[in-house]
């Protein structure tokens, strides 16, 4: 039998619209892999939830490649060691995969990779997705690219593959362990996990095309109704269940029959959005460690509170929608934009937390964690950029405007379940006899709050400013500002980078 191509499956957990399974079909043998890394499971930013939802979607994906008569070999170990294995037992013809965007751990892995096959003369055909681009050697040409490869037609998926058979140590799909490494049984496994199918997502697109757009861009920024009318297509994207090529070209075609829908349009303007912070990470990876603008170094390290951090991460910090945010989150693994920008702003600006341990803990929680908007979108909600406004939110009027009737806190923050509005969304005004009536005793069965809010921030505001001000962080956002800010109107974004505007970040 002539070595077959192998075709490694990371991120990109689908059939349709996968280029590197289509052109490995049309060559010869396939061996369709999956490789169990140990060492990527130990990696800060791995939790329990994220192993379930792959766990689901490799059981699926095995059972949809398998109606292709190919079947989904999965292995474990270190890659570079598992395609040396397959080399000996059947021969590598050529190894076909999708580009990634991942942490760093990832990224130095596909060097390993890349090195491996350089030594034993095997190519490797990488595939664009997401529109990303790789080498993007000038941002100002970004959005033409990355849109033509939103249009370009999605490959057929073959009808049948010719299997290469499985190599010896494949783990049978149904039989994968329950955790790839011990400490992932670390109390951050989901109760309830979404079907991992395209069936389901497919279903969500058209559900939201038909119904919930209506509702989308009124409905998206409080946690009650976005729980209704968001997308929910985030966890399908991170794992590509789904391409958002299938996602935009769907949407694109919705825009053709419902002409001028506000909702189609805001969504598209999102998935133009994700490749965009995509993009950044992977032009300048060190921002998933380092402070994009270096102006802003020291300022929250060396004062880490790590009590505060604690309490912001188990929900316990006095301010009732942060903590009913984070609660939510705990059990579900989804939370809607705007609160996830409220959970940074409130770490980074009223606990003065510098933004990595908040950002590890939530990739954690996140059941669609994806790098390449993770860490950008935390460091421009940290204020760590150089080249956005602050964005820092008053919790409780946030509370009062997205949950007028205290719907959602006393619904996750129980210890208030008895209070009316307006008390529920601030019960440190309540009097304490009022509040040892309807049982709330704060400091004992629902904290202070943990700091004055307004003094906090005004102190955050202060101190980040007055570094941004200096003439090298001014030249340092500029910089930053020409390799990865918005090429959209562009008149904007030559003002001052801190003129208390929001400059444009959707490409």
């Amino acid at each position: 039998m002539r070595a077959p191509g192998v075709v490694w499956f990371k991120r990109d957990l689908r059939v349709a619209d996968h280029p590197p399974l289509a052109e490995a079909a049309t060559r010869g043998p396939v061996l369709a892999l999956y490789v169990i890394e140990p060492e990527l499971w130990q990696q800060p930013d791995s939790s329990g939830r994220h192993w379930q939802w792959l766990r689901a979607r490799l059981q699926s994906l095995a059972a949809e490649l398998g109606q292709l008569g190919l079947p989904l070999c999965i292995l474990r170990g270190e890659v570079p060691e598992m395609l040396r294995q397959i080399q000996e037992e059947t021969g590598i013809a050529a190894l076909y995969s999708h580009e990634e965007v991942g942490n760093a751990w990832t990224y130095a892995r596909d060097r390993r990779v890349a090195a491996w096959l350089r030594k034993e003369g095997i190519p490797w055909y990488e595939f664009p997705q997401d529109g990303v681009v790789r080498p993007l050697r000038d941002r100002d040409l970004w959005q033409t690219q990355r849109d033509r490869f939103m249009r370009a037609p999605i490959p057929p998926t073959p009808s049948t593959i010719f299997s290469a058979g499985l190599p010896r140590g494949s783990i049978d799909p149904e039989q994968l362990p329950e955790w790839p490494s011990p400490h992932l049984g670390d109390g951050l496994a989901s109760k309830h996990l979404p079907l991992a199918t395209p069936r389901r997502a497919q279903d969500l697109v058209s559900d939201f095309l038909v119904n919930r757009q209506r509702h989308y861009l009124r409905g998206m920024s409080s946690p009650i109704s976005a729980q209704r009318y968001c997308s929910r297509l985030s966890p399908y994207l991170a794992l590509g269940i789904v391409s958002s090529r299938q996602v935009v070209q769907a949407v694109t075609a919705a825009q053709r029959q419902q002409p001028g829908q506000r909702g189609l349009q805001g969504l598209q303007a999102r998935l133009a959005w994700r490749g965009h912070f995509m993009q950044k990470l992977e032009d300048e990876p060190r921002i998933e460690f380092e402070n994009l603008q270096h102006a802003l170094d020291g300022l929250r390290e060396a004062e880490f509170d790590a009590a505060r951090f604690h309490a912001w991460a188990r929900g316990e910090t006095g301010f009732p929608l942060v903590d009913a945010c984070m609660r939510f989150l705990q059990a579900t693994g989804w939370i809607n934009f705007r609160m996830r920008a409220m959970l940074v702003s409130f770490s980074s600006y009223a606990l003065w937390l510098h933004w990595r341990e908040p950002a590890l803990h939530l990739a954690r929680l996140f059941l669609d964690y994806e790098p390449g908007i993770h860490y950008p979108q935390v460091q421009m909600q940290a204020g760590t950029t150089g080249i956005n406004a602050l964005r820092i939110y008053n919790v409780t009027k946030q509370a009062q405007e997205l949950d007028p009737e205290g719907e959602f806190i006393r619904r996750w923050v129980p210890e208030l379940a008895q209070l009316p509005a307006p008390w529920v969304q601030q019960p440190w005004l309540l009097p304490e006899s009022s509040a040892k009536r309807l049982g709330v005793v704060l400091g004992e069965n629902y904290p202070f709050p943990i700091v004055s809010l307004a003094q906090a921030t005004r102190h955050a505001r202060g101190r980040i400013l007055a570094a941004r001000r200096e003439i090298t962080a001014r030249q340092e956002a500029q910089q930053t500002l020409q390799r990865h800010g918005s090429r959209k109107r562009s008149s904007r974004a030559a003002r001052a980078p801190d003129d208390g505007r929001q400059l444009d970040l959707f490409s």
